[in-house]
C-alpha cells in the first residue's frame, strides 16, 4: 500500500500596505497645505507603529483632522479611498520659522507704534497672529501695557480711535447712482475699518463701518 505525504510549507503573509507610502502621503500633503506660507518650513512626520497591518491600498488621501492646524504639533489623517477602506493618523511636527516684531522698549497703554518701537527678531510662528511685517503694527495703538522683548500681537493692537462715543458723526448711505447723508450720535468709539453704532434724530440706530475722514458709511 503506498501511503502518500503531503508537505504543508509556511504559509504565505498577506500583502500589507507600506508604512513608508502612508508616511510621504501625510508629508506631501502638509508640504502642499503650507506651500503659501512666509517664512521657512520645516516638517516632520513621525513613522506609523510597525504592529500596525494595513490592506494594500492604490488611492491614499490625506486630510487634516477637525480642529487639527498645520502648525506646531498635529495630526494628519490618511484614508483609503479603496473599499472596504481605512484611516489612520499619523502625528506631525510643523515648524515655521518667520521674521516676527518685536517691542525695544516698555510701552505703555495707548501708545501710538513707529518703526522705532520695534524690531524684526527670526523666531518660530508658533501660534497665530503673531506680525511679521511693519506695516502691520505702525500706526497702531496699544491695548494695554508691554515690556521689552515681546513678540507683538494682532489682540494687542488696535486702530486708532476716529470716531468716539457720543460725538456727531456723518452717516452715509450708499447704492447704486446715489449717495445719502445725515447726522447722528456715534453710540460706541471706533477706528478706520470697524464697526459703530450711530442713533439719527429718529432714535434709529444703525450699524456702519467707519472710513478714513472719520465719517461712517452703510453699503447696501
Amino acid at each position: 500500500m503506498l501511503i502518500g505525504c503531503l508537505w504543508v510549507g509556511p504559509a504565505l503573509a498577506a500583502p500589507q500596505q507600506s508604512h513608508a507610502a502612508i508616511q510621504a502621503a501625510a508629508l506631501a500633503f502638509a508640504q502642499t497645505q503650507s506651500k503659501d506660507q512666509l517664512g521657512e518650513v520645516h516638517i516632520e512626520v513621525t513613522a506609523i507603529d510597525r504592529r500596525l497591518k494595513l490592506a494594500p491600498c492604490t488611492k491614499l488621501q490625506a486630510f487634516l483632522p477637525a480642529g487639527a492646524k498645520l502648525i506646531g504639533k498635529t495630526s494628519i489623517g490618511v484614508r483609503c479611498a479603496d473599499q472596504p477602506g481605512w484611516s489612520v493618523f499619523l502625528q506631525a511636527d510643523i515648524k515655521v520659522s518667520v521674521d516676527l516684531l518685536v517691542a525695544s522698549r516698555p510701552m505703555a497703554q495707548g501708545t501710538v507704534l513707529s518703526p522705532a518701537d520695534f524690531s524684526l527678531q527670526r523666531g518660530e510662528l508658533g501660534r497665530p497672529g503673531l506680525l511679521t511685517a511693519p506695516e502691520q503694527a505702525i500706526g497702531k495703538v496699544l491695548k494695554f501695557s508691554i515690556g521689552a522683548g515681546q513678540v507683538l500681537r494682532q489682540d494687542m493692537l488696535r486702530a486708532p480711535l476716529l470716531i468716539r462715543q457720543g460725538q456727531t458723526v456723518t452717516l452715509r448711505v450708499r447704492g447704486k447712482g446715489f449717495v445719502v447723508s445725515q447726522e447722528g450720535q456715534a453710540l460706541n468709539n471706533a477706528g478706520k475699518g470697524e464697526i459703530v453704532r450711530v442713533r439719527l434724530a429718529n432714535s434709529q440706530v444703525i450699524s456702519a463701518r467707519t472710513v478714513a475722514d472719520g465719517s461712517a458709511e452703510v453699503q447696501p
